[in-house]
């Protein structure tokens, strides 16, 4: 037995060692590719102006689709703040998915709502829409209000592609704070890009404790609440680090549910949001370039730097692990049903390299590292153990992930610069050095949890809490509030 644990344990020792030392590589070549582009979009974008786009005839329709559901705390103050976003041929669809609160009564009161005689097309299938309204007063006329029987974001999204005008479909949380010139900036790539554009995206930040008028971020700030703090570190990470680097190879694969600009008629071909996942944004993405390949058709998925929405990020442990249970049981589910993806030629990067790595370092990771402690506990236990070499691997992985985080705030710090006190410098850094021992073993434990929980059949949900905004002219985003 001795004889089998010394074995067991040297080859534990390598697999660890080496799949570290893979992670570790990964993570500094997507690091790298991203400098390569944050540097040479800060470069193109230094002699843009996007007052052109905003004057210009060529610019394309957009229509924003924002669902919303029990949100009366917020829904007002929400809508004023997107129809004031600076671009000039959109309008903005409300749909209100069977609210049991009086969302759509304060719409219909504050915005003077009227219904309209609307011929639905169901282009894609959709709970049934009880009527679509308009406002009375010129002003709102931008304003679209569609009432439904409830079905989810991804059915509210559906009914909402169905009454939309548009070409381009602005899809977001209603709850968002969104920065003006949003519309601007993701529908750019549409008229500059060789191959079609079927979608673009932008940085999402955290709010909280961030100041608020009238829905308008005009102060930033860093949160507060520790678990918040770390969730900007792991935007700033992912977003900056991530994904830049995905665009640059044409691989990414999700577009953030909080806002994405997406081509209408590539939606509609290939069925709309698909109302069988929690993880919607992602399988839409993954189903349209699939379908891009599949039609042989030129094509790109942009990424865009620039930080255009900013959402509240839940503060509450309980409530923060929901979400990221929600958030692996949608890429587990997403990964199954597009599982012919795997290193299939067929579909380019997206079989051959990005879905491969949302395999292995976005489903499996969680659960390759849980087992990595479980077995060294085990050898630990019964005295078969190397502590030198598993100390110095430690200390090697512990540092490698603080140095990332910290390239990550360099990264920030070099392009957008939204947190300019150095206090909330200071913080980030501290962060940087306690996630790994304080954050990183939670999101670790909820992602086993969303595992256990897809297969085992429990796939609700989970109840969001928000506190919402003060009905005061100038509001603070809380920390105990949560998406």
């Amino acid at each position: 037995m001795d004889e089998f644990l010394a074995t067991f344990e040297t080859f534990f020792n390598n697999a660890v060692f080496y799949y570290a030392l893979f992670v570790m590589g990964s993570y500094v070549a997507l690091a790298l590719l991203s400098a390569v582009e944050m540097n040479g979009y800060m470069k193109k974008n230094s002699y843009v102006s996007y007052r052109e786009i905003l004057v210009s005839p060529l610019a394309p329709p957009v229509s924003i689709l924002a669902p919303a559901y029990n949100e009366e705390a917020t829904i007002v103050e929400n809508i004023r703040s997107l129809l004031s976003l600076h671009y000039g041929n959109y309008e903005v669809v409300i749909i209100n998915d069977g609210s049991k609160d009086n969302t759509f009564q304060k719409m219909f009161d504050f915005y003077h709502l009227e219904r309209v005689d609307f011929a639905v097309d169901y282009q894609i299938p959709c709970n049934e829409i009880r009527g679509v309204y308009k406002s009375k007063l010129p002003s709102f006329a931008k304003l679209t209000v569609v009432d439904k029987v409830n079905g989810g974001k991804s059915d509210a999204l559906n009914a909402g592609i169905n009454v939309s005008s548009k070409g381009l479909i602005l899809c977001i949380d209603v709850d968002c704070i969104v920065q003006e010139d949003a519309i601007l900036k993701l529908a750019k790539p549409y008229l500059e890009e060789k191959h079609m554009v079927i979608a673009t995206g932008g940085v999402v930040r955290i709010a909280n404790s961030c100041k608020v008028e009238d829905g308008k971020l005009v102060e930033v700030n860093m949160p507060r609440n520790i678990w918040p703090r770390f969730q900007v570190l792991e935007y700033i990470r992912a977003f900056l680090m991530g994904r830049m680097a995905w665009s640059r190879l044409n691989g990414l694969l999700i577009i953030s549910g909080a806002m994405g600009l997406f081509d209408k008629r590539t939606v509609i071909e290939v069925g709309g949001y698909d109302h069988s996942t929690v993880g919607e944004d992602m399988e839409l993405v993954v189903r349209m370039r699939r379908y891009m390949h599949e039609q042989d058709r030129r094509y790109a998925v942009v990424y865009i730097p620039d930080p255009l929405c900013w959402t509240e990020a839940p503060a509450d442990l309980q409530i923060l692990g929901r979400q990221r249970n929600r958030w692996t049981r949608g890429t587990i589910e997403t990964l199954l049903k597009h599982k012919d993806l795997f290193f299939n030629p067929r579909y380019g990067i997206l079989g051959m390299l990005s879905y491969p790595y949302w395999l292995f370092f976005e489903w499996l990771a969680p659960i390759i590292e849980f087992l990595g402690l479980s077995i060294f506990i085990i050898l630990a236990v019964t005295g078969h153990i190397n502590w030198e070499f598993s100390s110095i691997l430690i200390c090697m992985v512990y540092f490698f992930s603080v140095a990332l985080s910290t390239v990550a705030v360099l990264f920030e710090e070099m392009s957008y610069q939204q947190y300019t006190k150095g206090k909330d410098l200071v913080k980030l850094l501290i962060a940087a050095f306690l996630e790994p021992l304080l954050y990183h073993p939670l999101t670790v434990y909820w992602a086993i949890k969303g595992n256990i929980h897809k297969f085992t059949g429990k796939n609700t949900w989970g109840v969001m809490t928000r506190k919402g905004f003060s009905n005061t002219k100038t509001s603070e985003l809380t920390d105990q509030t949560t998406t």
